[in-house]
């Protein structure tokens, strides 16, 4: 038989422990309220969601030889409709390159390719050096006097006078050490491309 004795203390336990427990989730309750301002300011605004959205891009008014420049994520992105001739300088070209092959690239695994596309046609690719930034200037004169006899045509960066071919190829012995980055991009319907899918 248990005496009022022995229930006081084990009561009064019970009590404490009930009261302990009640205070510390009224602790962490305000804990969690507290933090909740911080944590939701962590979350992207609006508007940094809609800069890294996909763009879309109508390719129908984009003619042979023709590029146009779009926004993605602040960043301008090229859209070149290569020729015939353009695609056939890839190949010509080619001793000249640093990495030919796209080894060391930055582009999707389906663009490892030596017209670096999803469709040989058409090129897309971040215009911006791999060098230090700048934005290259689209050259696609082959021969053009201020670049040089064997200049097959490309893009000229006039910071530091890095050189890429029409395929975003860095050419031997210019400071940018890679290639121009390729964005990931598809086609969702034949006379459309959606960059950043």
């Amino acid at each position: 038989m248990t005496s009022a004795i022995d229930q006081g203390p084990l009561s009064q336990r019970r009590m404490l422990l009930w009261a302990t427990g009640a205070v510390g989730a009224v602790g962490a309750a305000g804990t969690v309220a507290a933090a909740w301002p911080l944590v939701a300011s962590m979350a992207p605004s609006a508007r940094a969601l809609a800069e890294g959205a996909p763009v879309e891009a109508d390719l129908a008014a984009l003619a042979p030889g023709q590029l146009i420049t779009v926004q993605w994520r602040g960043r301008p992105v090229w859209l070149l409709r290569r020729t015939g001739a353009m695609l056939a300088s890839l190949a010509a070209d080619e001793a000249l390159l640093s990495d030919p092959a796209s080894a060391r690239s930055d582009q999707p695994p389906a663009c490892v390719n030596r017209a670096r596309s999803l469709r040989p046609e058409y090129f897309v690719a971040i215009g911006i050096c791999t060098h230090l930034g700048c934005v290259p200037t689209f050259r696609p004169q082959p021969g053009a006097a201020d670049l040089g006899a064997d200049w097959p045509g490309g893009f000229y960066c006039p910071c530091h006078g890095s050189r890429f071919d029409l395929a975003g190829r860095v050419f031997n012995n210019v400071p940018a050490p890679l290639n121009l980055a390729i964005p990931p991009y598809d086609f969702p319907d034949p006379g459309r491309v959606r960059i950043g899918a």
